[in-house]
């Protein structure tokens, strides 16, 4: 590979970093707000399909970037993106912590109650979402290598949807636990949510997979990449 080739697949992958960690922060500063999409009517578990947090709406790009990473530059590069991620989680803590202590002015638009009402739980919810997300994308990018090995690197979608369906009800149970373990959430929603968050979830996963294979033929278009080649960045 030239080195004109190399500097095109850093700053592509430093792109693709990017948009991984603003889904991440994203989805843990927003997920109080809870919206419904009814495409059937089904109630599980008393809770109706799907009544669900918008912090899941980001969320599954990033299980899309990591099967991406994993499968163009290789599984350390991958683990290192998960890795930025979590350090990236704990300052975007450590910004909201700060400025949930600082008192408001008397003519600020957004008093200390609405502040602390929509980001007090932050830090619960980051460190909720962060154990869960730890668990459930270094699982992901486990799986997805144990499959690319075994199919050697064909039959793509396998290892796309198995990843990603294993790791996202890993990801959904765990935060979900964490979050009425700290009363965030009563415990009589927790059967509907996992049920729904899950189901939606492989869903999004599903539906990805025609993008994930966009993604690897650009890729190796460019880069004129053979089946199961990867990129070295070194």
């Amino acid at each position: 590979m030239t080195l004109k080739d190399k500097l095109a697949a850093q700053r592509i992958y430093m792109l693709l970093g990017s948009l991984f960690i603003t889904s991440l922060v994203v989805s843990n500063l927003i997920f109080q707000k809870f919206f419904y999409w009814y495409p059937f009517q089904v109630e599980i578990f008393g809770t109706k399909l799907f009544e669900i947090s918008v912090g899941i709406l980001p969320y599954p790009i990033t299980f899309l970037i990591t099967d991406l990473i994993s499968e163009i530059y290789g599984k350390k590069r991958a683990n290192d993106i998960v890795v930025t991620g979590i350090f990236a989680s704990l300052f975007s803590l450590l910004i909201v912590f700060v400025s949930n202590a600082v008192p408001a002015t008397n003519w600020s638009p957004v008093g200390n109650t609405m502040f602390s009402t929509v980001f007090g739980n932050t830090a619960v919810a980051v460190f909720a979402s962060m154990l869960a997300y730890l668990f459930a994308q270094f699982i992901d990018i486990q799986i997805y290598h144990f499959w690319k090995r075994v199919t050697k690197g064909k039959y793509l979608w396998i290892r796309n949807n198995f990843s990603t369906f294993s790791s996202q009800f890993i990801d959904t149970t765990t935060i979900l636990i964490l979050l009425c373990s700290f009363e965030i959430i009563d415990w009589s929603n927790f059967k509907g949510l996992l049920v729904s968050g899950f189901l939606f979830k492989a869903l999004i996963a599903a539906l990805d997979t025609p993008f994930m294979y966009l993604g690897v033929y650009l890729f190796r278009k460019r880069f004129k990449l053979k089946v199961n080649e990867e990129i070295d960045l070194r």
